[in-house]
């Protein structure tokens, strides 16, 4: 599995992104697995933002993006999307998405980067007041 996220760049406090995240995979299909987003700022730990299961039926999310963020899924093109609304300044960070094999996630596991196999490369997000 190879995950590539897109999207990210500088916008004003309040303005709104949409990250992408396109899976190549081989030997399952796409809708094997859960997807998740992550984020990391600098000198900090990574953090749960946002996940959705196998079929998009189910998703979680952080409380610091709950309301203003949505996480969505087309198994038919293999892509997640996560689109980030009223952004602050603390949300600026390094993006990634991540894949879990096991396809079914609930909230514990959801928001726990050890139970992600594959992990995107990130994309930069930057939130200016």
């Amino acid at each position: 599995v190879q995950l590539q996220a897109s999207g990210g760049g500088a916008v004003q406090a309040g303005g709104s992104l949409s990250l992408s995240c396109a899976a190549s995979i081989s030997g399952r299909t796409f809708n094997n697995y859960a997807m998740g987003w992550f984020r990391q700022a600098p000198g900090k730990e990574r953090e749960f933002v946002a996940a959705i299961n196998w079929s998009g039926g189910i998703t979680y999310y952080a409380d610091s993006v709950q309301g203003r963020f949505t996480v969505s899924r087309d198994n038919a093109k293999n892509t997640v999307t996560l689109q980030m609304n009223s952004l602050k300044p603390v949300d600026t960070a390094v993006y990634y998405c991540a894949a879990d094999t096991y396809g079914v996630l609930d909230q514990g596991s959801a928001s726990d980067p050890r139970e992600y196999d594959y992990w995107g490369q990130g994309t930069q997000v930057t939130v200016s007041s």
